[in-house]
């Protein structure tokens, strides 16, 4: 196979280069079927069947768009699939790849919360769900642990991480201003140590080494130089896809009903995923519980215990929580209706913003290739993330294990009180057993799941 080299175009954008609709529909398709075990495993499959299978896309190519877009929020395992189709493909590329790797997830989650919503109270769908939310607390802990070993490495790092911790826990800060003000310290702590705050450099190119016969290899290829007015008109194509519907539901069925505050929370909610999604459960948690109303403290571990085990990505629990709201507070239309409802209007304010953020920025960061940027204020922010994601293990682990959790709140501060006795032995074992498993044995997220909703089935028809 030559390397082909993309037509040039206005304002850009290109054709793409040639590749046969089969193979371009079979190698998505493949992508997007294996996409579990969350970004990392995400990116792996999409590495083999992109540039190592298929030698559409060079390693230098593909490591410099993975860089963009884990700057990004939101999915970056989305993103990237996003970039690539743009790269190859142009715009339709973009929106075929991107689209294709949601789809199976979107599809399992929605018959998923169907089975939760409508059977939740059978024997066997209880203890499914029940299995599940015990084990997500071992894999929201194996998360603070892979994400602090990229972060951690010195003292600031560590305190940032604590204070994120105690000011969402202790605090009930916004994740917003969380993530601003880590981000503020280390803008301006790199400029003046960038030894200690440059921690989070991404996947280094300069090893990578891209072998001859790839469709887009390391070499210049001719896309058009980027120009305002194609990011002009971009933007406010995204704009209206995004906050069209947003508004047309606000008109329509006023600013008080339940599909408008979905749309309005998710679209916030979208992009403050930086860090990845369990940087934004905690703010996506408690608002649904406490400010909504739309989940019981314990339900969100059921929705994320769908999200781990269904192809795509993890920020695709949106879905849940925008399906069990409507749900139930349906209005005048069923149940059923007004929670497919939700949940469609949840993920498409949730990856919208994923498609504008590479339709926008690609054609910019190509043209930049090879350049370097600081990355001091990621770093600090992906250290406020572990700070974040502890208090979503934490807050899990309350709500799951203990049946009685009293809050005590004086002088803003709020302390969750759990009652020893109301401890459910049965998820406390199997919590016990899924961290076993994923910190000693390091059995796969998926087998771990599987299993904790066997052992949940039982537990519930023999206890």
């Amino acid at each position: 196979m030559t390397t082909n080299e993309v037509q040039n175009a206005p304002h850009g954008e290109h054709p793409g280069v040639d590749i046969p609709r089969d193979e371009w529909v079979a190698a998505w398709a493949t992508v997007a079927a294996n996409s579990f075990g969350g970004p990392a495993g995400q990116i792996a499959v999409m590495h083999d069947e992109i540039v190592v299978n298929r030698r559409w896309v060079g390693e230098r190519r593909f490591l410099h768009a993975l860089n963009y877009c884990m700057l990004l929020p939101g999915p970056e395992a989305q993103q990237l699939a996003t970039y690539l189709g743009w790269l190859l493909r142009g715009p339709a590329g973009g929106l075929f790849a991107g689209s294709l790797f949601i789809l199976p997830g979107f599809v399992s989650i929605m018959a998923l919360s169907v089975l939760f919503a409508a059977y939740g109270d059978v024997t066997w769908v209880a203890g499914l769900f029940f299995g599940i939310s015990a084990a997500v607390i071992a894999i929201v802990a194996s998360a603070v642990v892979r994400i602090g070993r990229r972060v951690m490495k010195n003292g600031v790092m560590v305190a940032i991480g604590a204070a994120a911790f105690v000011g969402i826990f202790f605090f009930e800060l916004p994740f917003p201003l969380i993530v601003a003000v880590a981000a503020t310290i280390g803008f301006v702590g790199g400029q003046r140590r960038p030894d200690i705050f440059n921690i989070v450099t991404g996947h280094d190119e300069t090893e990578a080494v891209d072998e001859a016969g790839v469709l887009v290899g390391d070499e210049d290829i001719d896309l058009g130089r980027p120009s305002a007015g194609r990011a002009v008109r971009v933007l406010g194509i995204g704009l209206v896809l995004w906050f069209g519907p947003v508004f047309a539901l606000a008109a329509v069925l006023g600013r008080t009903s339940v599909f408008v505050d979905v749309a309005w929370f998710f679209s916030s909610a979208a992009v403050l995923t930086f860090g990845g999604a369990y940087s934004v459960l905690a703010y996506i948690s408690g608002e649904a519980v406490n400010t909504f109303g739309w989940l019981e403290p314990g339900e969100m571990t059921s929705g994320l215990g769908m999200a781990e085990t269904t192809p795509g990505p993890l920020i695709q629990v949106v879905q849940f929580v925008g399906f069990m709201g409507p749900y139930r507070s349906p209005g005048e239309l069923s149940p059923l209706a007004a929670g497919v409802s939700g949940a469609v209007v949840a993920t498409w304010v949730t990856f919208v913003p994923s498609f504008l953020w590479i339709f926008l920025g690609a054609p910019f960061i190509e043209h930049l290739r090879g350049r370097t940027s600081l990355t001091s204020a990621l770093s600090a922010v992906t250290a406020a993330v572990v700070g974040v994601v502890l208090n979503l293990a934490v807050w899990f682990a309350l709500f799951t294990l203990f049946d009685v959790v009293t809050e005590r709140r004086g002088f803003g501060v709020v302390l969750y009180q759990p009652h020893l006795s109301t401890l459910d032995w049965a998820a406390a074992a199997i919590a016990v057993g899924a961290a076993l498993a994923t910190f000693r044995w390091k059995i796969k997220t998926l087998k771990i799941v599987a299993c904790a909703a066997l052992v949940g089935i039982a537990a519930q028809f023999l206890l």
